[in-house]
């Protein structure tokens, strides 16, 4: 197949394909990029935008399934753990990184819990294990004194702290930078990535869409349709039931709990194994996550967090800090819905298990919902393992555990790469790639095209480019709110706009033509 670019519309469209995907979250790019590498044609869309809905409202982690493990739902716990060391070892080792967490023990922590809290930690190290992951990628849990922890994490509590634990799980470096690099390399096998594509109608032999650009209508037959849009899932499956929960982060400055340098995991009270997280970030950010709450009527496009939510937050991690963080303190806040499948008997909606589920609707259409980020591929692997099943589709058998996502490397090799530190993050091998196209496109030195927007706001004309060119980005909130997350903070947001709105301006002008680059 020819490689491709995302694209914004449904200009050039093809009228038949094997397999339509909708949705473009991690969980239709997953699909897109599994049926793509199986040796089948293969058209994602969205309506909006890559990683518009729950793929970029997450914590960034990638987690080994330890919270599962407490809750008894030993096979998520292991497929969780599982497909971590995929992730870290294997398919995306540049975005996804060891990340080293503390919980502090301290004397408003029960001896029982302490205790608990521990035989968890090696509960994990036992997934971990099993699941083959090296201890040189995550080691192996250890007890610290207070002074040790200290030193992590200078803000705690000093005159309660009676030392801590330390674990280690995944992080990301941004979640919808994994949805985007997984679209992107699902066309770079030559599936066609649509966005702004918005599906009206769908039955298991084709779909109807709508150009949000043009307002355009256009049918496509397929052989298999995979609806793969979340919380929305029941808009094209009616027997789909859903009963989502709301997530909410709050984003402070990291100078608010200076000097720490790992995630900080604070008790929530009442609870046995629920914690706060106070998760520190790569652009000089904190996250503070997070809640669990049942969500009823509409769905929005982008969900609110609550008052209660922000108040809740903030005094969980008030037990644990010298200075706690304030509502003064907060410069952002973001929150994302759990597309939970509905179980008779559940009470809460953090009783209803993560797994996820292949439903077949009346018309054909074959629906991946529930689940996580972490277990993306795997729940990508399940569904196309359905439609082969029930169509016959003469594909080949799953490659993903084993194919390398676009840019990926050791974090050795990434070390001694010559190209810019944030553009090696971000895309790893692909770095020098990025800065090659902004150059050709742009005509600008290197020093123009890597400065930060200001001393706060890191993101660079480079990158900003490349989405636009490779990436698929229409518009100025596709730049700072998708493919960089400058838009969690409003005042980040508004330094970063004119940038963003020169990179639309110099991108566009080959675009006319033949972009540059691969």
């Amino acid at each position: 197949m020819t490689a491709r670019r995302i694209t914004p519309g449904l200009a050039g469209l093809p009228g038949e394909v094997d397999v339509v995907v909708v949705g473009l979250g991690i969980t239709g790019a997953g699909v897109a990029l599994d049926a793509v590498t199986r040796g089948l044609s293969v058209l994602a869309v969205d309506a909006h935008d890559l990683a518009f809905g729950t793929s970029r409202w997450s914590s960034k982690l990638v987690h080994g399934g330890l919270r599962y493990l407490a809750q008894g739902q030993f096979a998520i716990a292991h497929e969780s753990a599982v497909e971590r060391g995929i992730l870290m070892q294997v398919t995306a080792p540049h975005l996804v990184h060891p990340l080293p967490m503390l919980t502090p023990v301290n004397d408003a922590m029960p001896r029982s819990r302490t205790a608990l809290t521990w035989a968890g930690l090696h509960g994990g190290d036992v997934l971990r294990r099993t699941a083959r992951t090296s201890a040189r990628t995550l080691p192996r849990p250890r007890r610290l004194n207070a002074t040790e922890a200290l030193n992590l994490a200078p803000a705690l509590r000093a005159e309660t702290l009676r030392g801590g634990f330390l674990a280690w799980d995944g992080q990301l470096e941004d979640d919808a930078r994994l949805v985007t690099t997984v679209a992107r390399t699902a066309a770079s096998y030559g599936a066609d990535v649509r966005t702004r594509a918005r599906a009206t109608s769908a039955t298991g032999t084709g779909v109807e869409l709508r150009d949000e650009l043009t307002g355009e209508r256009r049918s496509v037959r397929a052989r298999a349709v995979v609806n793969a849009t979340g919380v929305w899932a029941g808009d094209l499956d009616d027997q789909v039931r859903l009963r989502p929960s709301r997530g909410t982060h709050l984003v402070l400055r990291a100078s608010v709990l200076p000097e720490t340098r790992v995630a900080v995991m604070v008790p929530i009270p009442g609870s046995r194994a629920r914690f706060a997280m106070v998760l520190p970030q790569p652009d000089g950010t904190i996250y503070v996550g997070l809640t669990d709450e049942p969500v009823t009527g509409p769905v929005p496009d982008v969900p609110t967090p609550t008052e209660a939510e922000v108040d809740f937050l903030l005094g969980v991690v008030a037990t644990a800090f010298t200075s706690p963080p304030t509502r003064d303190d907060v410069v952002g806040a973001f929150a994302g819905l759990r597309p939970l499948l509905e179980v008779a008997g559940a009470d809460e909606t953090s009783d209803l298990s993560r797994r996820h589920a292949i439903l077949t609707s009346r018309t054909g259409v074959t629906t991946v919902v529930g689940g996580k980020l972490t277990t993306y591929r795997r729940m990508a692997e399940d569904a196309l393992d359905a439609v082969v099943a029930a169509t016959g589709l003469p594909a080949g058998p799953c490659r993903t555990a084993a194919l390398p996502l676009l840019g990926a490397a050791t974090a050795e090799e990434l070390r001694r790469s010559t190209a810019p530190t944030r553009l090696v993050r971000r895309f790893g091998t692909d770095a020098d790639l990025v800065l090659a196209t902004a150059r050709e496109v742009t005509g600008l030195a290197h020093d123009e095209l890597l400065a930060p927007a200001s001393a706060t706001v890191p993101v660079t004309l480079a990158e900003l480019v490349f989405a636009i060119t490779h990436e698929g980005a229409h518009d100025v909130d596709d730049l700072l709110d998708r493919r960089t997350r400058v838009g969690l903070v409003a005042a980040d947001r508004e330094v970063a706009e004119p940038l963003a709105r020169r990179a639309l301006e110099l991108a566009r002008r080959p675009l006319a033509g033949h972009p540059p680059g691969q």
